[in-house]
């Protein structure tokens, strides 16, 4: 029953994997906040993050690694806006879509401190990709605040997943499945970006 949703959501999201990075409409507040909503990538690494933070059981766990994800996202953004783009972030995203499910998969708990940092180098990746887009002329800073919004909302719902199966008897099976994900979606992304 699971594989069927899976398959659909794969489905659904598969013409905007398509677009992989170049070519994104980088205009305004509104395609910030869409853009972690509809490119498959941002939207499965931070409902993962999210997920994998919040299944540490501590509440200052998952605000932590959501705190160095946001604070990441926007650094790694101003970073791609001064040096332009870079061919081997898009091999960094891909990696980081496949270690986030990995890490989902297998259930690693780890400290607080090491969450926050993986998931903030993830996240220096995707906003690396998106800074360096930047047209000039844009106002990176409407962007990126929608950009902010939405994968805060992202990371939000992947934590809210956990903790609601968090002792379930769909715990393992949602962390398996979510993982697979991930991870199958790395490897599609990796053939298609």
């Amino acid at each position: 029953m699971y594989g069927r949703w899976i398959a659909l959501l794969i489905l659904f999201f598969t013409p905007s994997i398509a677009l992989a990075h170049p070519g994104h409409d980088h205009a305004g507040l509104g395609a910030g906040f869409l853009h972690p909503l509809s490119g498959l990538d941002h939207l499965l690494v931070l409902l993962g993050i999210g997920f994998w933070a919040a299944r540490s059981g501590l509440a200052r766990g998952s605000l932590a690694a959501g705190a160095a994800v946001l604070a990441a996202l926007a650094g790694g953004f101003a970073l791609g806006l001064a040096q332009g783009p870079l061919p081997v972030i898009e091999f960094g995203i891909v990696a980081s879509v496949l270690l986030t499910g990995l890490l989902v998969f297998f259930g690693a708990r780890l400290p607080v401190a090491f969450t926050a940092a993986i998931a903030a180098g993830f996240a220096v990746l995707h906003g690396f990709a998106h800074g360096a887009e930047m047209a000039a002329g844009l106002s990176a800073v409407a962007f990126l605040s929608g950009f902010l919004v939405a994968s805060s909302i992202l990371l939000a719902a992947g934590a809210g997943l956990a903790v609601l199966t968090r002792g379930a008897a769909l715990e393992r099976p949602t962390r398996r499945a979510a993982g697979g994900v991930l991870v199958v979606a790395s490897v599609y992304l990796l053939i298609v970006v």
